[in-house]
């Protein structure tokens, strides 16, 4: 029982939940970004490139055989560019978003620091100890 309870007490630590808030909006962000990829970002650049849809872009090593009868024997092997260059773009969305989220929140905490107090003021003791530095520094007494 005693692990269950330090399980427990670690994972309601408030940055591990904190943590799973952040991971699971993460990856529907991703979603949503993968989708404006996808949908919205990519059909009018494929369009200006003359139609390409960039999912197809593919090398293809080897062809898929197929017998006679129609079955396929082996499946292609294939090097798919055009998915990798929608992957990236996806992950630079993502990384410049989230890079511009937090310098936001930076932005927010630095105004929320209030600025440091003003030094105390010396004592009567210190005040006195520095009128006395003073005036031996002048060479006149009163």
């Amino acid at each position: 029982m005693g692990m269950l309870s330090e399980f427990r007490q670690f994972a309601m630590r408030g940055n591990v939940v904190d943590l799973a808030v952040g991971v699971i909006i993460g990856g529907a962000f991703g979603k949503i970004v993968s989708s404006f990829v996808a949908d919205v970002l990519m059909p009018p650049i494929g369009a200006l490139l003359g139609g390409t849809d960039f999912t197809g872009l593919k090398f293809v090593i080897k062809e898929k055989v197929v017998e006679a009868g129609g079955k396929v024997v082996s499946q292609p092997v294939s090097i798919n560019y055009g998915n990798f260059i929608q992957v990236t773009i996806d992950f630079l969305i993502i990384a410049f978003s989230i890079f511009m989220m937090i310098k936001m929140m930076n932005a927010m905490i630095k105004k929320n620091i209030p600025p440091p107090p003003p030094p105390a003021e010396p004592s009567n003791e210190e005040k006195l100890l520095i009128e006395i530095r003073d005036l031996l520094k002048s060479g006149t007494q009163n």
